[in-house]
C-alpha cells in the first residue's frame, strides 16, 4: 500500500506541470488525498471491514469532493486532475497510468448485484464532465473527451467524443501518457463531410448529365 502512495505522487510530479515538489504534492491536491484516502479504505473492505471502509470513504469525500467507493480496484500511478465531481462506482476497474479529469462519472446501471460499473484499461485519459455507465469496458491508450457520455465499449487506441458517445480510430503509434482530452476527432463531424463531399459529386455528375442531353 506504502508504495502504491509513492508511485501516486510519482504521477502528480509527471504529469502536472504546475507542481513543484513532492511536498506540495502530498499537501495540496485533492485529487492525491481521494487517492491515498481509497488506499486505506480499500484495505478495510478487503479485510471485510465494510462499514470502516465506507466510513474512510465518506471523510474522502467530504475533504476532496471526490466519491472513490472501498470496493473499486485502482491500479498503479492514478492521476486526479483538481478531482471535484468525481464519482467511482463499486465494481469499478482502473488500470495502470490513468488519468481523470473534473468532473468524471464512472457510474453504474440497474439494481441488479454483481458487475455494473465500467473496467477501465491501461493509459486511458477520460476528460472533464466525461460519464462512463454501465459493466463496459474502456480498452488500452483509448481518449474519452471532455462531456461525453460513453454507453458502449470503447476499443484500445480509439478516441469517444460526444453524446452518446462515438468512437474513432487513432493512429497505430502508441504513447504511455497522453494527456491531450481536447483535440480530438469527431466522428460525427467527420461522417457528416464526406456525406457533402458525395452529394456535391452527385449534384455535378447529375448537372453533366442533364448539360450532356441539352447537347444531344
Amino acid at each position: 500500500m506504502f508504495k502504491n502512495f509513492n508511485e501516486d505522487i510519482s504521477a502528480v510530479m509527471e504529469r502536472d506541470p504546475a507542481v513543484k515538489s513532492k511536498l506540495e504534492a502530498l499537501l495540496c491536491y485533492p485529487g492525491l488525498h481521494a487517492i491515498i484516502f481509497y488506499r486505506i479504505s480499500h484495505f478495510f473492505y478487503k479485510k471485510g471491514a465494510f462499514l470502516i471502509a465506507r466510513l474512510i470513504s465518506q471523510a474522502g469525500r467530504f475533504f476532496t469532493g471526490v466519491e472513490i467507493h472501498p470496493g473499486a480496484v485502482i491500479g498503479k500511478r492514478l492521476f486526479i486532475d483538481h478531482g471535484m465531481g468525481i464519482v467511482i462506482g463499486e465494481t469499478t476497474e482502473i488500470g495502470d497510468d490513468v488519468t481523470l479529469y473534473q468532473g468524471v462519472t464512472l457510474g453504474g446501471t440497474g439494481k441488479d448485484k454483481g458487475k455494473r460499473h465500467p473496467t477501465i484499461h491501461n493509459n486511458v485519459t477520460i476528460g472533464s464532465g466525461a460519464k462512463i455507465l454501465g459493466p463496459i469496458t474502456v480498452g488500452k491508450n483509448a481518449k474519452i473527451g471532455a462531456g461525453a457520455v460513453v454507453l458502449r465499449c470503447v476499443p484500445p487506441n480509439t478516441t469517444a467524443v460526444g453524446v452518446p458517445a462515438h468512437t474513432t480510430k487513432k493512429d497505430n503509434e502508441l504513447i504511455r501518457i497522453d494527456l491531450n482530452h481536447t483535440d480530438l476527432p469527431d466522428p460525427v463531424e467527420t461522417r457528416i463531410k464526406e456525406l457533402e463531399e458525395r452529394i456535391k459529386g452527385l449534384e455535378e455528375a447529375l448537372r453533366f448529365s442533364e448539360d450532356l442531353k441539352e447537347s444531344c
